[in-house]
């Protein structure tokens, strides 16, 4: 690819309504809230989140036609993860796969997300930002209500970040069965074989 090949391919920021922001700024930000807010912090992190995944979903649009393809929301869902990985790689966040399991929810796995920090050893997910953004951006793609929940984090020990993708409700009635003890995995075929 030639020098000029990569700058019309690589994302545009002022014309995408985003904008870059140093690591060091974004960690020093996430760990102001979560100490001095507890719950309260990751609340306010996902309503951050999710505020702006309508803006980022049309910025993946935007970056999606100035790349020669359709509009992303009638694309093959192989092949808009496929660009969604590309997008949210080229916007610093980091490569991402979707799936489902028991075609009841949607997942987003991601081995190198950047809000996660492995290093710090927490003891439930960390990625709040990202789970409200999640929920915004797949919102926006589906037009309609879509809630997020990460059940895994390299913040927390695991080898990668997972959130699922679904209705409210099943995500409301995943989470308290995490919160009971039951897995994740668990709750989800739960619900797939009550339907």
């Amino acid at each position: 690819m030639t020098r000029t090949g990569a700058m019309e391919n690589s994302l545009d920021l002022r014309s995408s309504n985003m904008l870059a922001l140093s690591r060091a700024s974004f960690d020093a930000l996430r760990a102001a809230l979560l100490r001095d807010g507890g719950l309260s912090g990751a609340t306010q992190l996902q309503d951050a989140g999710f505020a702006g995944g309508e803006a980022l979903f049309d910025s993946f649009r935007a970056w999606t036609r100035a790349r020669g393809q359709t509009d992303p929301g009638e694309l093959p869902t192989e092949e808009f993860g496929k660009l969604a990985s590309e997008f949210f790689r080229e916007a610093g966040w980091g490569s991402l796969q979707l799936g489902s399991l028991q075609d009841a929810v949607g997942t987003v796995d991601t081995a190198d997300w950047q809000e996660a920090d492995p290093a710090t050893v927490l003891e439930h997910p960390g990625c709040h930002l990202t789970t409200g953004m999640l929920a915004g951006f797949f919102a926006a793609a589906g037009d309609a209500p879509i809630a997020a929940l990460e059940v895994e984090c390299r913040s927390a020990g695991n080898p990668r970040c997972r959130f699922l993708i679904g209705a409210g409700s099943v995500l409301t009635h995943v989470f308290e069965q995490v919160e009971r003890g039951v897995g994740y995995e668990e709750a989800i075929e739960a619900i797939a074989v009550g339907r």
